[in-house]
């Protein structure tokens, strides 16, 4: 009698593990290993990036402030996210040391092409990492986040001013 209170088509089909995403997820895994043996062989000591503890998904990268620029001398730490579609699908990459740019706002968010409309799956964690070194010198002031960042560019004595002041009360904590 107990059987005539049940959905028959929930009875009959039982679900099985999604092994598709399994599949997924160890070729992202994978992926993400040989791009951290790619940055850990490549010499450059300007970027880095590792997985964050045992989650591969989430890494914590650094990036220098390129040589000749306002950013000479400064160090970054971002925090990259990566999706169960990678690399087909962007990761998320987010400043979490404090970083006065036209181009990164108030928490930390970037605009960068390359991570937005611009993504490729033939870019790796080095190329997303010196792309954003690449941006700090040379900024998109035409579609700022920070436009007050924007306005001062033109002026860099007034520019690295305000930077290093930004940076020293945001980042105690942080390096």
């Amino acid at each position: 009698m107990a059987s005539q209170n049940r959905d028959p088509a929930a009875s009959t089909t039982r679900k099985e593990p999604n092994s598709t995403t399994a599949k997924d997820n160890h070729s992202v895994t994978k992926r993400l290993q040989q791009e951290l043996m790619v940055l850990l062989s490549s010499g450059d000591n300007r970027v880095s990036a590792f997985p964050d503890g045992d989650n591969v998904f989430k890494w914590i990268g650094t990036i220098e402030g390129a040589p000749g620029t306002v950013y000479d001398g400064l160090r970054f730490k971002l925090v990259l996210q990566f999706p169960s579609g990678y690399p087909y699908q962007a990761p998320s990459v987010k400043f979490d040391t404090g970083c006065f740019h036209p181009n990164v706002d108030e928490r930390g968010n970037i605009c960068l092409d390359i991570l937005k409309e611009k993504w490729s799956a033939l870019y790796d964690v080095r190329t997303i990492l010196l792309s954003i070194q690449s941006l700090l010198g040379e900024p998109n002031n035409d579609s700022p986040l920070n436009s007050y960042a924007a306005e001062l560019w033109s002026d860099q004595e007034a520019y690295k001013k305000h930077l290093l002041e930004h940076y020293a009360k945001n980042n105690k904590k942080k390096l």
